[in-house]
């Protein structure tokens, strides 16, 4: 069992959690994830590694509430325990050797693009961030990304902070101005991060993209998180999350990615309807 130690409600949909784990902490990496089940009966999902401490031996996680075992998730409270928390799983980020990064992160994948900037922060590269939200309400770890980053831009669908607009208006206006990147890293929703990768195509700048598909058993047996990229089947859970953004097929990603979402919709609203009749 994996006590909660902290929680913490970002926003309306979005929870933190620290979680005492310590054997995932010795060894956790920034871009890995770990795999959770919350009771006996319920389903496995993958949650990427948001931050971790050695010394405390914490990992701490943060989900968006979007489906039936997030919201089972979201009702532990501190000294609650989760009980299977498995990992880490995947490959880490690779954060040596640049000199300077643009980190983009879109909703809630600024969740998984924090650990990559502070661990490229960490290591000496001057890093810009620029993180996208719907409007000012869903805007997550603005104060966190000030401090691993050398220049943060803060944009929104309406304007209702930082930049009206969306990321990638913001980065060409980068690039046009003469701003140089070793490497882009765009994390977000699906369609987000093609945008950012046939801008970044187009000036011929290396992108690394992370890849959170349906994911099972996280260790490349069941195949449900396949990809395409550069015409070959990838698993993100073993070959990834990270991949070069330039060669992933996303049209066909988006496709898959929709397969579930009756059922995932079906699942969630059964859960609220048993969760209502236990508060009754």
């Amino acid at each position: 069992m994996y006590k909660v130690i902290e929680k913490e409600i970002l926003n309306p949909t979005v929870t933190k959690m620290v979680v005492e784990a310590p054997a995932v902490a010795k060894k956790a990496l920034a871009g890995q994830f770990i795999i959770l089940r919350v009771h006996e009966d319920g389903e496995r999902i993958p949650l990427t590694i948001a931050d971790y401490d050695r010394e405390k031996g914490t990992i701490t996680i943060i989900f968006q509430i979007v489906g039936k075992t997030t919201m089972l998730l979201n009702q532990l409270n501190v000294g609650d325990s989760i009980l299977d928390f498995v990992g880490p799983l995947g490959k880490p980020s690779h954060v040596d050797g640049y000199k300077k990064v643009c980190v983009i992160g879109g909703g809630v994948g600024c969740a998984i693009a924090y650990p990559t900037a502070k661990a490229l922060h960490e290591n000496g590269t001057e890093v810009t961030v620029i993180t996208g939200f719907r409007n000012k309400d869903l805007v997550i770890l603005e104060e966190e990304f000030k401090q691993v980053s050398t220049h943060a831009y803060l944009v929104s669908d309406d304007g209702s902070t930082g930049v009206k607009g969306l990321v990638t208006n913001v980065l060409e206006d980068l690039i046009n101005k003469g701003e140089s990147f070793d490497e882009v890293i765009a994390i977000g929703p699906l369609i987000m991060m093609k945008f950012v990768c046939q801008l970044t195509k187009k000036y011929g700048i290396k992108t690394v993209v992370s890849m959170n598909p349906i994911m099972i058993d996280g260790t490349g047996m069941c195949g449900g998180c396949r990809l395409s990229v550069g015409g070959e089947t990838k698993f993100a859970c073993v070959d990834g999350p990270d991949f070069d953004g330039h060669l992933v097929d996303f049209d066909e990603a988006m496709s898959r990615g929709a397969t579930y979402r009756d059922f995932e919709a079906h699942a969630r609203d059964a859960a609220c309807n048993l969760m209502n009749k236990e508060v009754r």
